[in-house]
């Protein structure tokens, strides 16, 4: 039996993650689970895994979920400390990182410190810390396996060749629910959350519609593969078949396809090296018909420019755009900017950054405090 954490298991990743491990009860056994606060469906899944413990991290959360799961002998934990337990004191195989935002990296560092393996979801802890993260990781022992289906992709493809023999990795992206279209000043929350293809979460899904979160994945990909910045491309594919493509010096480019299910992209992470059935639809090339891919508009999402501005600039550089990001998004959600200004608020927070090299963990939370500083006095402007 795996035994598995679910951080972020109320959250879309982490129910799909759940929906996985039911289907194998000889392969996983569930022994921790967090929400952020949603303690009536962390209090169900705790009672049907039977975990030995749970967290959440929202005040007025913990006599609540207490309440919900007195006499079941489940041990429950708050804030950031108790992911922190979560993920390195109970003994478990792999933690399932499904966590929103920067708390999602002392988790992490907790459960690599732990020599557990990681299936990481979370994009903020290789985006603020991917150098740090990764050599703690190698230094530990510890597997870092991407769950983000456009590096689960990537992943999948590299096991067609050796690293040193990889001329470019192909990272594809929907393009949200603008692409080809005009208006995105005007763009309303309801319309931003409308995504044609895919169901995230409210964060990434604004981040789909910016592409932020393609230059996000941009830095992550940097640091999982080894690969150069300027080696790391992206082309729009607004079907969302092709999950990302590796080309090799030889010019072979692979690809990897399959229908828009995260279910697909967390069981390989959970089984690796091997490969258990699926469950849900397979591909059917003739039903696709043909694939269309286009080059993305940096003027126009310029946020995705900015990824890879912060990728080169390296450093705490990445951090502040993450941390800017955020704090632009929920104005954004909340009606107090523009989608548009999302970029706006991220670039000007960016600039005025003083960038530190070679951050330690402390260096990088302390711009992350700073940044969110800087971006609510500029959205208060």
């Amino acid at each position: 039996m795996k035994r598995v954490v679910v951080l972020g298991a109320t959250g879309s990743i982490g129910r799909s993650t759940l929906e996985v491990v039911s289907r194998f009860p000889d392969t996983f056994k569930v022994v921790g689970l967090s929400a952020r606060r949603n303690v009536e469906l962390l209090a169900e899944q705790a009672k049907k895994f039977r975990p030995e413990a749970v967290a959440v991290t929202e005040e007025g959360a913990l006599d609540k979920l207490r309440n919900l799961l007195k006499d079941s002998g489940i041990k429950v934990l708050f804030k950031e400390e108790g992911l922190s337990s979560l993920a390195g004191e109970l003994e478990a195989d792999i933690v399932v990182n499904a966590l929103v935002g920067s708390v999602g990296l002392r988790p992490t560092l907790a459960a690599i410190e732990a020599g557990r393996d990681v299936a990481l979801a979370n994009k903020e802890t290789l985006v603020m810390a991917g150098e740090l993260v990764m050599r703690r990781a190698r230094e530990r022992g510890t597997r870092i396996l991407p769950v983000d289906s456009e590096h689960s992709a990537i992943w999948q493809c590299l096991r067609a060749g050796r690293g040193e023999e990889v001329r470019r990795l192909v990272l594809t992206a929907s393009g949200g629910p603008f692409w080809g279209k005009e208006g995105l000043e005007r763009a309303t929350p309801e319309e931003v959350l409308a995504h044609p293809v895919w169901r995230m979460g409210r964060k990434v899904t604004v981040d789909s519609a910016t592409m932020m979160n393609k230059g996000f994945e941009v830095i992550e990909a940097h640091w999982l593969f080894d690969v150069p910045v300027d080696r790391i491309e992206v082309v729009v594919h607004p079907q969302s078949v092709v999950h990302s493509l590796v080309e090799f010096r030889d010019g072979a480019l692979i690809a990897q396809l399959g229908w828009p299910d995260m279910r697909l992209p967390i069981q390989y992470a959970l089984t690796y090296p091997e490969r258990l059935p699926g469950t849900w639809k397979y591909l059917d090339l003739v039903e696709v018909g043909s694939l269309r891919f286009y080059r993305p508009d940096t003027s126009k999402f310029r946020c995705l420019a900015l990824g890879y501005e912060a990728a080169r600039e390296g450093g705490t550089a990445p951090a502040v755009l993450n941390a800017a990001d955020e704090v632009a998004v929920e104005a954004f959600l909340e009606g107090r900017i523009s989608l548009e200004e999302i970029a706006k608020i991220n670039e000007a927070t960016l600039a005025q950054h003083r960038n530190i090299c070679d951050p330690s963990l402390e260096d990088i939370l302390e711009a992350d405090g700073w940044a969110r500083t800087a971006a609510r006095e500029l959205i208060g402007r």
